[in-house]
């Protein structure tokens, strides 16, 4: 069996690489979402943008769905208090991904246009407004949330509906909603032909910019923000105890480990040059390395507010001493041990399962194929 320290740190590195996993899998999906009225000029477009996707997007959720289980199972204080405080951030974001499956199964059952125009609507919503609610709610851990515990760990929330929705937390919701277009665009430079890959192409490009641009602005104002440091307790050796711990706050502190290990500014370096490359990869018509670049830019944005947060999980703006932390808000060593040896064996089988399906879907998706086929795709 791993030792504790070990397990803890191995389980927080698999959560992260889910969340890109599903940045990566999950966000083209929901990107295209977002695309949908802009790219698509007619019905047998929106048709050929829907069908890109439509053998591959309920697969793709099992990311969110592992990396919701994987914070469940480890870190159960973590993950109960982050439903509790970001409860309308949350419920907003799976309100919007119910209308995922309604709309992408009775949106051709009809030939009719205002039956497809509201659930063109529908898939429209369910793109667009979960990457903003998720990037919102990864904003406010940077912010801080307003909760407390007392001595029987019971969580004391003194926020309200608009805590969630401040100025940084949405400039992080508008880069998270650049990721997903970016992604998605690139994914359709694959998948489409004329004029909608020529738009996919201007929508990569636009979307590569802005993500660099909205990246690099949203690290500078959070040189500015107020951060958390570990001073005392929360010791990685020692059983889960969130209020055995002394936590400083300053301004900038969200950059300390970055000072602290300089190879680290290695990771939002990869998330700029990877953005802009896959900008340029665009621009070029150069659709795989493109595709392969805007992946290594979810990769690198995810990484650097990873690596900035760790070893904070849910920083507390009310009682910085009361912050959840990978090291005393975890599992059990048992639990861990058994999750990780799971997580070790099934993750690398949705990773050759998900390849072995798009190998068998490859190529690009036509109109002509949509008419062909007209009772048998989306």
């Amino acid at each position: 069996m791993l030792d504790y320290p070990t397990l803890r740190f191995l389980c927080w590195l698999l959560t992260g690489v889910l969340l890109i996993g599903f940045a990566i899998m999950d966000g083209h999906d929901l990107g295209i979402g977002a695309l949908l009225p802009w790219l698509a000029r007619n019905d047998n477009q929106r048709r050929v943008l829907l069908n890109t996707i439509g053998p591959h997007w309920d697969g793709n959720q099992v990311w969110l769905v592992s990396a919701a289980g994987m914070l469940f199972a480890a870190w159960p204080l973590v993950y109960a208090t982050a439903f509790s405080t970001m409860y309308w951030v949350m419920m907003a974001a799976l309100w919007a991904l119910f209308l995922r499956p309604v709309g992408f199964d009775f949106r051709s059952k009809l030939e009719n246009r205002r039956w497809r125009a509201f659930w063109d609507a529908c898939l429209f919503i369910s793109g667009a407004f979960p990457p903003l609610l998720f990037g919102i709610a990864f904003g406010n851990l940077f912010l801080g949330l307003p909760f407390s515990l007392d001595n029987t760990l019971r969580v004391e929330y003194s926020g309200g509906f608009w805590s969630c929705w401040q100025p940084f937390a949405l400039l992080c919701g508008l880069l998270a909603l650049c990721m997903a277009i970016f992604q998605a665009a690139c994914f359709l430079m694959l998948k489409t032909l004329g004029g909608l890959r020529r738009r996919a192409r201007r929508a990569a490009c636009v979307a590569g910019v802005l993500c660099a641009a909205l990246f690099m602005l949203t690290g500078v104002w959070l040189s500015r923000l107020h951060g958390l440091v570990l001073l005392s307790g929360a010791d990685p050796h020692a059983s889960s105890d969130p209020l055995a711990k002394a936590v400083f706050s300053a301004q900038g502190a969200w950059l300390y480990n970055y000072e602290r290990w300089p190879w680290l500014w290695l990771l939002p370096l990869l998330g700029v040059t990877a953005a802009l490359g896959g900008a340029l990869c665009a621009r070029q018509a150069r659709a795989l390395p493109a595709f392969w670049l805007s992946s290594l830019t979810q990769a690198g944005i995810i990484a650097t507010a990873g690596a900035g947060l760790f070893p904070f999980m849910l920083p507390s703006s009310l009682n910085p001493d009361t912050s959840l932390t990978l090291w005393d808000a975890s599992s059990s060593q048992l639990t861990l041990n058994i999750l990780f040896w799971a997580a070790l064996l099934l993750t690398p089988l949705v990773v050759c399962y998900t390849r072995w399906c798009y190998r068998v879907m490859r190529g690009p998706v036509t109109a002509q194929q949509i008419r062909r086929h007209a009772k048998s795709v989306y």
